[in-house]
């Protein structure tokens, strides 16, 4: 099968293909920091062991898989998740989320077409052969797919994602399940909200503090002393 790789827009290259190849030069030095400066001071720690079989058919929602339908799962649900991130992760280009998820579906598809069998093959032997199984198949990919996608989180899972996406592209053909099963653990771990972890995240803790709205409280539009000072104590205001 040939997966559909995902685009984006650009401007012509005949108007900046010269501006274009100066500014890699210039900014080639820059590629080499880590992904972590792009979001966070001090990122929080995503790394998590290699997933083990039963850890992965509990993670990836298929007990009872055999070793090969895992090795299926680990590849399927890696692409679904690079998928999302070349999606979700165009904020910041320098991720290179697209391209790291195009470059993957080009140099693994003979891996990726055995895994969507395999997968299939798994539905089929635990739901039902034909019509049941292809609708159980279909149904898992869409609920990988919403697992996969997050709004809290996003600058950790486009991180965790991008990291995992650059191994992908550079690991040998039918190794994807192996890079799978050493970074799923991470960008699952990522999709859990974790801010900047030494100056904190003000932005997303700060929380309002209002007076209580109950009309025993208010007399002609005027806030009475009682609930005036019940409110300077939730705020930590000096009368």
């Amino acid at each position: 099968m040939n997966f559909r790789s995902i685009g984006r827009s650009t401007a012509p290259r005949s108007a900046l293909g010269l501006a274009a190849l100066g500014l890699a030069v210039l900014a080639s030095p820059l590629l080499t920091q880590p992904a972590a400066a792009q979001f966070f001071w001090s990122p929080p720690d995503f790394s998590t062991p290699p997933l083990t079989d039963a850890e992965a058919a509990t993670a990836l929602g298929l007990p009872g898989a055999t070793p090969a339908e895992i090795k299926a799962g680990l590849v399927w649900n890696l692409r679904a998740a690079l998928n999302v991130a070349a999606l979700q992760c165009q904020f910041e280009p320098t991720l290179l989320s697209i391209s790291n998820y195009n470059a993957m579906i080009a140099h693994h598809d003979a891996e990726l077409d055995s895994a969507q069998a395999g997968i299939l093959g798994y539905f089929q032997r635990t739901v039902g052969k034909g019509k049941p199984g292809q609708m159980a198949s279909d149904q898992y990919g869409t609920r990988i797919y919403s697992g996969y996608s997050t709004v809290q989180a996003q600058r950790g899972f486009c991180q965790a994602a991008a990291l995992v996406g650059r191994q992908a592209i550079f690991a040998q053909r039918g190794t994807l399940n192996e890079v799978a099963r050493n970074g799923l653990g991470s960008i699952k771990k990522s999709l859990i909200l974790a801010g900047e972890q030494f100056y904190g995240d003000p932005g997303r803790s700060y929380s309002l503090t209002l007076p209580s709205f109950d009309p025993k409280c208010w007399k002609k539009g005027k806030m009475l002393p009682a609930c005036q000072i019940a409110w300077n104590q939730k705020t930590g205001a000096q009368p």
